[in-house]
């Protein structure tokens, strides 16, 4: 049965729009497909983001991270379909996954 949730995304020069948000999963390597972290709901999403953007901030505060660089983000929510073998679709039809390559 597939389920729906979000994942964040970036805009990648040469790929388009791509998950920027892993997990580490037992087995996967860090940043595979397999391990695009997918949130249950919008808000979960954007929490995330809103905590990567404080944490940044932070670092402008103690003098770690230039102010523009600190503001900026790239990152933006994307709703997902998880199909049962774990290939994930996003709304624009891209799929993510072991079995979409």
């Amino acid at each position: 049965m597939n389920r729906r949730g979000y994942c964040i995304s970036i805009h990648a020069l040469c790929q388009g729009r791509v998950p920027s948000v892993h997990e580490s999963k037992a087995g996967d390597p860090p940043g595979t497909p397999e391990s695009i972290c997918i949130f249950d709901t919008e808000r979960e999403a954007q929490l995330e983001i809103a905590d990567f953007m404080m944490t940044r901030l932070q670092e402008f505060i103690d003098g770690e991270r230039d102010f523009e660089d600190a503001i900026e983000t790239e990152e933006y929510v994307v709703a997902v379909t998880v199909q049962p073998d774990g290939t994930i679709i996003d709304e624009d039809g891209r799929r993510f996954g072991s079995r979409s390559e």
